[in-house]
């Protein structure tokens, strides 16, 4: 019977080989084989690792694959794992293809956690959030004990009801304290929560609760515990290195030179408190966060702080070049307070932090890009005028999408001003999703579309998303690289101010 099947399957599958498949889509196997592979598919239906040999093998964007599993589907009218081994490889592309399979596994079977949660991550995609959340409360339901879904199920409740979304990870944490997840969700906590002290409260539990040495979440954790101690009790941030020196051997080095940092800035602050400033200046000058720290501006902060016992002229300086490099809002506080020192009023201060943006802005290079909406090039000089931001992004980037919310905090305190807010699709694949996006999530930028090998010039995201730039009224670029949270929004409305308040 086996024999026979695999001889009509393979009728079936050679127009499609030659006649309807993207040449990328060729699969790497010969017929023969590819016969071979239908019939353990045919012979064994519930084995996703045979239907994924399968379809990596025909090419999942083979029209064949399609007239395959339909075939499947009636010969097996009653097994889930036929429809959703084809909906996880679409999944596994971010196509929107995936969803009718999904549904189709969850009507043969209501308890398949996975395609629950494959549901989820589709509704994502299309900007329908309040749908996500809905499948995946049916994935906890399904299976209570899952980790991964009640973690993201009490992710999904931090917009819509942030107490019950707290009392969820607390319980997420609480009810899985073997599982990465549960440290995930202290980690998420902890970095997102309001006010210092709660941070630390809950840094302090995550340590406690998830061994940072067994843990990747708690150990990423401490990291940014560190950096909170940096800032707020560097003698403490000097215990926290020299404890997980000893707890994580994997990263001994790492935690030792911590250790080092945290004991500069403490002998730095002794210093200033003393008022040797170039002493404390010599300390700092030994720092060197990375990039990504949170501490970095704190230290830039300290250093002006050094400077300002001997010449408040150059501390005021010294923030001025940082802001250009580093735009921050306690930077700028620190201008305002040392601009007031020497008698400059707060225009004065953005006039000053103005002309130094000026000198380093840049013409963005232009471009021609399908706008979703009109179906009509957009071009740089359509927004001549306007402060623009614009990030590149594609609706399967989980990074942007946690970023539009905090974009669409801030645009929407601009409307009837000269700001716009635009976004490129960087993968045209998921086109289909784009629009669909826009209308379920309700955000606000108009989407244009990516040209593969355009010349970006200095707008050139390397194709990674998120990537962030922000125009002013001519088109040059302001400020690049930037990134918006719960934590920052403030970041993002001060340098919209800059730029609308002194046109070129």
């Amino acid at each position: 019977m086996h024999k026979i099947i695999a001889l009509a399957l393979a009728g079936s599958l050679v127009s499609g080989l030659v006649f309807g498949q993207k040449k990328k889509d060729k699969p790497e196997v010969s017929l023969a084989e590819l016969k071979k592979l239908a019939a353990a598919v045919a012979a064994h239906p519930d084995s996703l690792s045979y239907h994924e040999a399968f379809i990596r093998s025909i090419g999942i964007n083979n029209p064949a694959v399609v007239v395959q599993y339909q075939k499947w589907m009636k010969q097996f009218p009653k097994n889930p794992n036929v429809p959703y081994a084809l909906a996880a490889a679409y999944l596994d592309e971010e196509s929107p293809k995936a969803k009718p399979y999904l549904e189709k596994t969850v009507a043969l079977d209501s308890t398949y956690v996975e395609a629950w949660g494959g549901l989820w991550m589709d509704a994502q995609r299309w900007g329908k959030f309040e749908e996500g959340t809905e499948y995946l409360r049916k994935a906890t339901e399904a299976d209570p004990n899952n980790a991964q879904y009640a973690f993201y199920y009490a992710e999904g409740m931090r917009e819509k009801d942030p107490a019950k979304h707290e009392a969820m990870i607390l319980d997420v944490a609480r009810r899985f304290p073997n599982h990465d997840r549960g440290a995930q969700a202290l980690y998420w906590l902890a970095v997102r929560g309001k006010g210092t002290a709660y941070q630390l409260k809950i840094f302090e539990l995550l340590k406690n609760s998830y061994d940072p040495a067994k843990f990747s979440w708690s150990s990423s954790g401490m990291s940014s515990y560190y950096n909170l101690l940096l800032e707020e009790d560097a003698a403490k941030a000097v215990t926290l290195a020299n404890e997980m020196a000893e707890k994580i051997p994997d990263d001994k080095k790492g935690w030792e030179s911590k250790a080092a940092t945290a004991k500069a800035i403490v002998a730095a602050n002794q210093l200033i408190a003393a008022g040797d400033g170039p002493a404390a200046l010599t300390q700092l000058n030994t720092v060197n966060l990375p990039w990504y720290s949170t501490a970095k501006e704190y230290v830039v902060l300290r250093k002006a702080a050094a400077l300002a016992l001997r010449s408040k002229s150059a501390a005021y300086d010294s923030l001025l070049v940082e802001f250009r490099k580093n735009p921050g809002t306690k930077l700028y506080q620190g201008m305002l307070g040392y601009g007031q020192q020497l008698g400059k009023s707060a225009a004065q201060v953005g006039n000053e932090t103005w002309q130094r943006l000026q000198d380093s802005a840049k013409q963005a290079t232009d471009f021609s890009l399908r706008n979703y909406f009109t179906n009509k090039p957009a071009s740089l000089a359509d927004y001549k005028g306007k402060v623009v931001l614009l990030t590149y992004w594609f609706p399967g980037c989980g990074p942007c999408r946690g970023e539009f919310p905090h974009f669409e905090n801030v645009i929407r305190k601009y409307k009837g001003q000269p700001v716009d807010y635009v976004g490129i699709n960087i993968v045209s694949e998921q086109n289909d999703y784009v629009l669909p996006f826009l209308k379920g999530s309700g955000y606000s930028f108009t989407p244009l579309e990516d040209q593969p090998g355009r010349n970006k010039g200095n707008l050139n995201n390397g194709q990674a998303a998120p990537v962030n730039f922000l125009l002013d009224q001519q088109g040059r670029i302001i400020f690049r690289n930037f990134r918006i949270d719960g934590s920052n929004e403030d970041q993002l409305e001060l340098m919209i101010n800059l730029v609308l308040k002194h046109e070129a």
